[in-house]
């Protein structure tokens, strides 16, 4: 049987930039605290865990003096840069210099929106740490646009711009600013000027989207490795069972049942999120190949 790790799954670079801030943080001091999960993956967090990271939440944040507290890739708004200056809290910051464009895009667009009695829209999941930073260089004063059912909050007889979360996939954007536009026409809001779009999705993670999909085709059985915090896991899941029904959510090995594997898998394909380590898909694909050894 032949087992195979998709070359081009596991950490984005962003993520990866993150984990080598926070290794050679604690490499010269035994703790550090970050601002919420460093990746969402848990297996990860736990290993990070064992060498001194130390998660925090927001509330726990404001409380902190005189420490230092590691930024992850999806970035802040800048409340939190705000109160690490009061409470004199060392910023590690790790933030995906892909985000970091995307802010200062939102920041620097956001006065513009506002002068022509606008509104500016974020096609992102709600909640969501990046989406939080990116509302922050708003003053909260954006509309966060998750699924079609959000699309009543938009006035459509206002200016429209758009900005989408770096990890989305650009088939979503697309249909949703389709849908922006026709409904801005049938409030007789044709001015084309009146609708501004701007494509801020992260090329490497969407790139994976119509990847992944051939690389489940070309196996009998796909393990997908991912934390199930994560939405980028969820989304790239969802492209591999599309293609192939045999198709697994794993977090780890504990998750694999052994009745999966019959007779007819020759090719076990092993892949994940953009927050899934390579060692993991590794320590998945050793076990999976004893399995048939056995």
């Amino acid at each position: 049987m032949n087992v195979q790790i998709d070359p081009k799954s596991g950490f984005c670079f962003g993520v990866v930039y993150a984990i080598e801030k926070a290794e050679n943080e604690l490499e010269k001091d035994p703790l550090l605290y970050c601002l919420g999960d460093i990746v969402h993956n848990s297996v990860e967090v736990d290993r990070l865990c064992k060498k001194g990271l130390v998660t925090i939440d927001h509330e726990q944040f404001k409380k902190l003096h005189n420490c230092k507290v590691l930024i992850r890739a999806h970035g802040e708004p800048p409340e939190t840069y705000r109160i690490a200056l009061e409470n004199n809290i060392e910023l590690v910051d790790a933030s995906c210099p892909v985000v970091l464009r995307l802010q200062n895009k939102i920041r620097d667009g956001y006065q513009g929106v506002v002068e022509d009695g606008g509104q500016l829209i974020i096609y992102g999941k709600k909640g969501h740490a990046e989406v939080n930073g990116l509302v922050g260089q708003t003053g909260g004063n954006s509309i966060v646009i998750e699924t079609e059912d959000d699309l009543d909050k938009i006035d459509y007889t206002k200016p429209v711009t758009i900005y989408s979360q770096t990890t989305k996939s650009m088939e979503g954007f697309a249909k949703i600013q389709n849908t922006i536009r026709k409904r801005m026409i049938e409030a007789g809001n044709t001015d084309p000027d009146n609708f501004s779009a701007h494509d801020t999705i992260c090329r490497q993670v969407s790139g994976r989207y119509p990847a992944i999909g051939k690389f489940a085709e070309s196996h009998d059985l796909i393990l997908f490795v991912s934390g199930k915090k994560s939405s980028n896991g969820k989304v790239l899941f969802n492209a591999c069972f599309d293609k192939n029904r045999e198709t697994h959510f794993i977090t780890d090995i504990e998750d694999i049942d052994t009745d999966w594997f019959d007779d007819k898998v020759k090719s076990v394909g092993i892949c994940g999120a953009t927050s899934t380590p390579l060692w993991l898909m590794e320590k998945v694909a050793e076990f999976v190949s004893g399995l048939k050894t056995d």
